[in-house]
């Protein structure tokens, strides 16, 4: 089927944003996607700052960001926008990354006020490299991410409709992309 990059954002070592990610990716996996995970604070800093796409990890990721038919972009909230971590990550990939791609942005916060961050600070990034088919993606709180040793638990209120904006996402590049074997 497809090849999804399911990208966290987090900055933080013990994340529920980076959590939350890879039980996304399994959902897709189990729909009969062929997921990766990148948690974008495993790059290297300097080559981050630096705006290096030619250092090897920075480019293997970047390659694999390009082979993704479709991309799941998960961050928390921080000053009302994205992470630092994630900018840095967006900000040295090429004009048209996403172009051809579906993309699924995912956030997390500790308040409902920060629901928008989505469409005010998320989704023209997404755009403007090139992706024609952003997903309406979805807001979690915080408070709703349970994480446990062997994964994650939402609390019940969250977990249909996240999943159904999930497994929308799924169709649509199932629709896409419906036997891609000769990869």
């Amino acid at each position: 089927m497809s090849s999804i990059l399911a990208l966290s954002g987090s900055p933080s070592a013990t994340s529920r944003t980076a959590t939350l990610t890879e039980h996304l990716a399994a959902r897709l996996a189990s729909q009969g996607h062929t997921t990766r995970v990148l948690r974008v604070r495993d790059l290297p800093a300097q080559a981050l700052i630096s705006a290096d796409p030619t250092d090897p990890i920075v480019a293997k990721a970047v390659a694999s960001l390009a082979d993704a038919d479709g991309v799941v972009v998960a961050s928390p909230v921080y000053k009302a926008a994205y992470s630092g971590v994630l900018k840095t990550f967006l900000d040295l990939l090429p004009q048209f990354a996403l172009a051809g791609k579906v993309v699924l942005p995912v956030i997390t916060g500790g308040s409902p006020a920060h629901v928008l961050t989505i469409d005010y600070a998320l989704r023209p990034v997404l755009s403007s490299l090139g992706s024609e088919h952003v997903m309406p993606g979805w807001f979690v709180l915080d408070r709703h991410i349970d994480v446990r040793p062997d994964g994650v638990r939402l609390d019940p209120t969250v977990e249909g409709p996240l999943h159904q904006v999930v497994d929308a996402f799924s169709a649509v590049l199932h629709a896409h992309y419906p036997l891609v074997a000769a990869r």
